[in-house]
This record gives C-alpha cells, structure tokens and sequence, in this order.
C-alpha cells in the first residue's frame, strides 16, 4: 500500500509517501511544497493546490493521511492552514484518493507509543522506524512522515475492522 502523509501548511506543506508492505515501511520520497510569504493567499493556495495534484499524480498514493487541524493560538494563521487544508482535501478527493486524519496526539501515540512526546522524539522515531540515514529537515517534512506512519499503524486496523464487516 502507498500512502502519504500531508503536514499542511500555507508557508509548507510536508509531505512524506511511504509504502507499507506487511509490517515493514519502506520510505518513497518525501520534501516540501513551499510559498512564498509576499504573495497573496489565493495564489498561495493555488500553488499548493497545483503541487498536490503533480504529487498524486507521481506517486499515485492509495490513500492519504492528514493532521487534523487544531485551535491555534494565532486565528488568522489557523485560518490560512485551514484554507490549505481544503485544497490539498480538494486535490485528494479529485483524484479519488480516500484520506483519513489524525490529531497531533494520535500522531504521537502511534510514533513514539506516547501521546505527551516531544517534537524532537517523534522525528528521531521516524527517522528510526523508516530507516533514514538524517531527521528530514524541515520540520513539516518529519511531520508528514510520522503522520503516514501513524496511518499505516491504524491501517491495521482499518482492514481488521473492513474484515469484520463483510
């Protein structure tokens, strides 16, 4: 199974595709989609939007994972993670890629196997559990990373309960 992991972002977007064969994870590619500060937010948008298309298109994930957005302390920068949020959704579903999200806690509990961790703990769990040579940088980049991992860890579980279903 191919799955990316999206850390949105109006400055960067960090995505991480892995793939998830039985119990092992083997990373794909990983890096950033970046903008430009001085420009305005819808061509911002645009550009994230145009980005995550090419990257679906590249690497023709099977499903997505996605940082559910949180309260930030800063309404206005909640509120442009937010509009990311719902083009890179946007480009998921025009591609008919299912995507599933999960809460900086989650993230946490599934990487490390505690939901208090430290940023730093995660990127070296993620560093460990893919099997990389450095902690990508920058930090968004580790981030999408662990949010694939953590969906592969709950994909387990998806499928058992699919199972049950039928």
């Amino acid at each position: 199974m191919h799955i990316i992991g999206i850390d949105p972002g109006i400055a960067i977007v960090g995505f991480g595709v892995i793939d998830k064969q039985g119990n092992q994870l083997k990373p794909v590619q990983y890096g950033s989609i970046q903008t430009e500060a001085g420009l305005s937010v819808p061509l911002r948008l645009r550009q994230i939007f145009e980005a995550m298309q090419t990257l679906l298109d590249t690497y023709k994930p099977d499903e997505m994972a996605v940082e559910k957005l949180f309260f930030n302390k800063n309404v206005t920068t909640a509120f442009t993670v937010g509009q990311a949020r719902g083009v890179i959704l946007l480009a998921a579903e025009l591609a008919g890629i299912p995507v599933y999200e999960y809460t900086p806690m989650q993230v946490k509990q599934a990487v490390t196997g505690y939901g208090g961790a430290e940023k730093k703990q995660i990127q070296e769990m993620t560093k460990m559990l893919l099997r990389l040579k450095e902690t990508p940088k920058p930090d968004d980049v580790a981030d999408a990373l662990g949010i694939a991992i953590t969906h592969a860890q709950f994909r387990t579980f998806i499928s058992l309960a699919e199972g049950v279903r039928k």
